[in-house]
């Protein structure tokens, strides 16, 4: 910390013009208390002088650290000789707006009157009260100003740091809005256009099979376009929410997937090679959250299984419940040589968040003979 800081705290913004006016003032009352000749007594003139030059430099240096200090100071001196009452005011002032304490103001204001009104010398009942107007002006008024800057700056503080915290606040919950949102999408496009690709490669891999079938290789090249042009549909739909400024040329959005088009997963999941058998029925209808969730959790593990247990066989069981809809999905060991299929390790950590939001409970974990069980409960 520097020595300016040290001895004139705030001096950046408070202002200067006030500091040189009170410094000018206190030099004039040095001055005329040195040429005063009516000293209350002769012996004090000596002290009177030494303790008004004290007084400017406490003025100047404890006026905001301390301001009781010159302020008990001013008024004795003036006790002594009226012409140091000058300096009072200022002092009073200081008090009022730097001292926070109540206690010590009622102290300091006291101090003041009785000074300014001196009890103890007998006075007429006119100059009586206009010693008590003077020390209302003098000490009183001043005060009352100091402390309502001082009320004032505070609440202007605590407006400002209220107002800086709630737009924090609101930065933080936009952050984590649009991190939760880009959460979503990456889920969204994860399990619907990683399907598509995890088909596609399936298939790809069946036409190298069948490659002396030329009727089986044109199916398959067909469906393998099929599915590419529906990852490229479903791909430029969620790019286009995205594209706020689009909003004109917004692409055609179908309605989301629910247990109704399972049937056509797993038919899709067929004609990509794999063997999978649906069992049990959803029943009466579902609320809508709830069927995308089980038609996305029954997706995200036919294209696990499909991808890390190739040739295995799938049963996928829909059970509807008392107040829960339970899905099974269930493949044995592999058939055929895993290899090392690409995976982000993201598709169950999505499940798994999208199960929790809904109050619901996901199991996925290997079989002992070799397969993979993915048990989801989502209650209705």
């Amino acid at each position: 910390m520097r020595l300016r800081d040290r001895i004139w705290p705030g001096l950046r913004t408070r202002s200067i013009v006030l500091e040189c006016v009170i410094a000018s003032v206190s030099v004039i009352s040095i001055g005329v208390t040195a040429a005063q000749p009516d000293l209350r007594s002769a012996t004090t003139a000596p002290l009177v002088l030494a303790g008004t030059v004290v007084l400017v430099v406490l003025l100047l240096t404890l006026r905001r650290r301390a301001p009781l200090v010159p302020f008990l100071l001013a008024a004795g001196l003036s006790a002594l000789s009226p012409a140091v009452g000058i300096a009072v005011p200022f002092t009073s002032y200081a008090v009022g707006r730097y001292v926070g304490r109540w206690t010590q103001r009622v102290v300091a204001a006291v101090v003041g009157v009785l000074v300014v009104i001196e009890p103890w010398s007998p006075a007429p009942v006119g100059e009586l009260v206009g010693r008590v107007l003077a020390a209302a002006v003098v000490v009183l008024l001043p005060g009352a100003v100091g402390a309502w800057f001082r009320t004032r700056e505070l609440l202007l503080t605590a407006l400002r740091e209220r107002a800086e915290r709630a737009e924090a606040e609101r930065e933080l919950m936009a952050r984590d809005a649009v991190l939760t949102e880009r959460t979503r999408i990456a889920r969204e496009m994860h399990d619907a256009v990683g399907h598509r690709v995890s088909l596609m490669v399936l298939q790809a891999g069946a036409i190298e099979m069948a490659a002396a079938d030329r009727d089986r290789v044109e199916q398959l090249a067909g469906q393998v376009q099929a599915a590419g042009r529906q990852a490229l549909d479903e791909l430029r739909q969620m790019v286009g929410v995205l594209r706020a400024e689009e909003v004109d040329e917004a692409a055609p959005l179908g309605p989301q997937p629910g247990l109704p088009d399972l049937p056509r997963l797993v038919e899709q999941s067929r004609d990509a090679g794999m063997q999978v058998e649906l069992a049990g029925a959803p029943g009466e209808a579902v609320d809508p959250v709830v069927g995308r969730a089980a038609y996305r959790i029954v997706q995200e593990a036919l294209t696990n299984a499909g991808k890390h247990a190739p040739g295995a066989p799938v049963t996928v069981t829909v059970d509807r419940a008392a107040d829960a809809l339970e899905i099974r999905v269930v493949n044995g060991p592999s058939a055929g040589p895993l290899g090392n299929p690409p995976s982000g390790g993201y598709g169950l950590v999505g499940l798994g968040e999208r199960v929790r939001t809904l109050g619901g409970k996901l199991t996925a974990e290997p079989r002992l003979d070799g397969g993979f069980a993915v048990e989801a409960v989502l209650p209705t």
